[in-house]
């Protein structure tokens, strides 16, 4: 159980707020055609790539 709240923890931390924010908000702006699925993937791209980078040199 500890593990579980620690895990939860970690996931509310900045990074992963704005992470989810930006992917969140990207989606809906090409579901609704406001801007093409290439814009959005380059842009979700770069901003998981950023967040997983950073988790993986913490990790190491």
């Amino acid at each position: 159980m500890n593990e579980i709240l620690k895990n939860f923890a970690n996931l509310i931390k900045v990074k992963t707020i704005v992470t989810l924010a930006v992917v969140t908000i990207f989606s809906v702006l090409a579901l609704k055609g406001n801007i093409t699925a290439d814009n959005v993937m380059v842009i979700v791209s770069m901003v998981v790539s950023f967040y997983f980078g950073t988790q993986h040199e913490k990790r190491d």
